[in-house]
């Protein structure tokens, strides 16, 4: 019955962390974009706390936790595209049955009448319990980051379009993220946020950085500080724009030319582990059988 126990234990936390990720991610980004409905970050709008949220903040997100890294949490939740007002409270609750399951199920596997291995294998399993919940969530924010990274050339190109169309800067972008919400939905989203918190009456200046706070992207980050100093000294947009434009994509050529340069770095270990044993194996497999067959008949 234990390995049983098991399997349904590790299938229960698996299915309700795979359950609470898809909930907390948005399916469709730009039906949850009103300002009303999807809450920014505290540099943006800095809103009143909800009944709901307040309520999670004092009796689950509080698990383990202090102020600040309720802060830092929430900033990462966002980073990651889980724009839910419970979304700490969850994460903190599925951190907590992570540091108490994963020691549980190391104690029904740890062989007691070795302590050395007992005692390895809990600590093992501690430590996963501890670490899992924070990679997964850095992996979110690494992926959603990598996809905005990937969109924002083609995203300045069609803003290059509308500004030096005649189109001014906040219409530009509102049309953009239309046009671009199925391509590149994180970007548009956040583009889309960023144009909603303008029109609300926050400087042009706080809603461009608080477009960088939410995604934690440095190419964003170069593209804010760009279009304010613009905006500060009256010089083109358009131009800035098809200037960051260019930069990125050389940008995003040298990433992947240093990827391919790396790549036969990253291939030494399995070739090494993998490849070559197997070669071995089969080129000098028959050799080594006839060689001890034929030392054998002089015994």
């Amino acid at each position: 019955m234990t390995p049983t126990l098991i399997i349904l234990i590790l299938a229960a936390i698996g299915g309700g962390t795979v359950a609470v990720v898809s909930i907390l991610q948005r399916r469709d980004v730009l039906r949850r974009a009103a300002v009303s409905q999807s809450p920014l970050a505290p540099s943006i709008l800095r809103p009143d706390k909800k009944a709901a949220e307040a309520w999670l903040e004092e009796y689950v997100g509080g698990v383990g936790a202090q102020r600040a890294d309720h802060a830092t949490v929430r900033a990462k939740m966002v980073q990651a595209g889980m724009e839910s007002p419970a979304a700490v409270g969850v994460y903190n609750v599925l951190r907590a049955i992570s540091l108490v399951s994963f020691p549980v199920i190391g104690w029904f596997l740890a062989p007691f009448d070795r302590p050395g291995v007992s005692v390895f294998l809990l600590g093992t399993a501690f430590y996963l319990g501890y670490i899992l919940p924070i990679a997964m969530l850095e992996r979110l924010v690494r992926q959603r980051q990598e996809r905005i990274r990937r969109a924002v050339p083609d995203t300045l190109d069609l803003l290059v379009v509308c500004v030096e169309a005649g189109i001014s800067l906040d219409a530009a972008i509102l049309r953009v993220a239309r046009d671009t919400r199925i391509l590149y939905p994180d970007l548009a989203f956040e583009l889309t946020v960023a144009n909603r918190v303008t029109n609300a009456g926050i400087p042009r200046e706080e809603a461009l950085r608080g477009l960088w706070e939410r995604t934690g992207v440095q190419e964003i980050r170069s593209l804010v500080s760009s279009l304010i100093q613009s905006e500060k000294w009256g010089t083109s947009i358009g131009t800035v724009l098809r200037v960051q434009s260019d930069t990125l994509r050389r940008q995003r050529r040298q990433r992947a030319e240093k990827r391919a340069k790396t790549a036969p770095v990253k291939m030494v270990f399995p070739l090494m582990f993998f490849i070559l044993p197997a070669l071995f194996a089969v080129t000098l497999g028959p050799a080594v059988v006839a060689i001890i067959r034929e030392f054998g008949r002089f015994r």
